[in-house]
């Protein structure tokens, strides 16, 4: 089987039949976790008897594994070894996993692996086994697997909700998990969740509070844009991502600006963004585009790119900088009333 093609994961996953190893590789070690979660729950019946976690430095017994593999679960049914930072050292031990006897099945879990890589190269030439590549989701894709994960739980979700979702909540898959385990038990099982749900049970504060300071800065309310700030820092804002926020905002209203200039209203320039905004931003936002025109919209946009190099680059202080930047926004709005 070796490399097991994407439109044969949840097959594969439900029956590995024959299968002997399993590898799970890639930069998203918590969409591996997930489906290695879900591979020995569909082998074991979620019977914890018979899982078998291997310990890190167990590639120094070559045979351990196959041995393990070979014996029968005390109370019957599939073992699954779990092996959960495979490296390459473990090459000879699933070499002799492959090659031995007993139902057993040896799940790993090896992280970014180098093609050429001992593990990864012998387990993709072997017909027993089944190696499975973990990249991150984005966009449409990444949306996909949260209304998944939702309707596990009999719950659906607005569509600006999940934009809202995979717009903010990252690529991570174990953090996107978690944070739709929490709304779906927010809003119960038979549901939907809504924006509302959303912000009131996964939007973290200074999330928020950061929207908030970016809204009242383009307004030209120095005062509420300082302290939805001072909020947000104090909430955990880490100030890379602050920048990175701004810029993503004023892009944006770039983006409705430019629609602007085509003939649609603010309401209908911000209505065609996608993703579309988030319903408490609307009115902030629409007055933002009253007041900024296109061409220091792009200034403000440079002005920002060169804010996210200084926070990499210069020694000075990052939250200093982030404050700089916004009560900047905030008094250059102002100026313009």
């Amino acid at each position: 089987m070796a490399k097991l093609d994407p439109k044969r994961l949840s097959a594969f996953l439900a029956d590995p039949g024959e299968t002997r190893v399993v590898l799970l590789h890639g930069e998203d070690a918590g969409l591996a976790r997930e489906l290695a979660d879900t591979l020995t729950r569909n082998i074991t019946g979620g019977d914890d008897m018979c899982v078998i976690d291997v310990a890190k430095d167990a590639w120094r017994d070559a045979g351990l594994l196959a041995a393990e593999a070979a014996t029968m679960a005390l109370l019957g049914g599939r073992r699954v070894l779990r092996v959960r930072d495979a490296g390459d050292g473990f090459a000879a031990a699933a070499k002799n996993a492959l090659e031995g006897p007993g139902p057993g099945l040896v799940i790993m879990e090896g992280g970014e692996m180098q093609a050429r890589g001992k593990l990864r190269s012998l387990l993709e030439a072997a017909p027993r086994a089944a190696v499975i590549a973990c990249y991150r989701e984005r966009g449409a894709e990444l949306a996909a697997s949260a209304r998944r994960i939702l309707a596990e739980y009999e719950v659906t979700i607005d569509q600006p909700a999940l934009d809202w979702l995979v717009q903010n909540q990252g690529d991570d898959r174990m953090r996107m998990r978690r944070e739709l385990e929490k709304l779906a038990l927010y809003v119960g099982a038979g549901q939907r969740a809504g924006e509302a749900d959303v912000l009131a049970c996964v939007a973290e504060g200074h999330e928020l509070t950061l929207d908030e300071a970016l809204q009242a800065a383009m307004l030209g309310n120095v005062p509420a844009a300082d302290q939805a700030l001072a909020a947000s820092i104090a909430d955990g804002l880490n100030p890379v991502q602050a920048v990175r926020g701004a810029l993503r905002h004023v892009q944006r209203l770039q983006q409705a600006a430019a629609a602007m200039a085509e003939g649609m209203s603010a309401g209908d320039a911000l209505g065609s963004l996608r993703p579309p905004v988030f319903f408490r931003a609307r009115p902030a936002m629409e007055q933002a585009l009253r007041r900024w025109r296109p061409a220091q919209l792009e200034a403000l946009g440079v002005a920002l790119l060169e804010t996210e190099r200084r926070t990499k680059t210069t020694g000075m202080n990052d939250v200093a900088v982030v404050r700089q930047m916004v009560l900047g926004i905030a008094h250059q709005a102002a100026r313009r009333g």
